[in-house]
């Protein structure tokens, strides 16, 4: 009966010293995930780069043409990115 006990106790000390890392590996990020944050935070870098070239233009640090090509350039990758979070979300492999 005391191996018995004694038994149950171990086995109980054993599951709440190893909880934490029971957990930590259940809780880890999958690569989906990943991604998705990489991606979102492209996006909003992206948007810095737009907003920040707007204000070079609009303080007159950018020419109207040049201005016109980097718009153009950032616009198209801004959408680029936000094709690839669409695909991301959908299919989240």
């Amino acid at each position: 009966m005391q191996y018995l006990f004694v038994f149950v106790v171990l086995a109980g000390v054993l599951l709440f010293v190893t909880a934490p890392l029971r957990r930590a590996s259940s809780a880890e990020p999958s690569l989906a995930d990943a991604n998705l944050a990489e991606l979102e935070a492209a996006r909003e870098a992206k948007y810095r780069e737009l907003s920040d070239a707007d204000l070079d233009h609009r303080t007159g640090k950018l020419s109207d043409d040049d201005y016109e090509e980097i718009d153009r350039t950032l616009r198209g990758e801004a959408i680029t990115i936000m094709h690839d979070i669409d695909r991301a979300t959908i299919d989240p492999q």
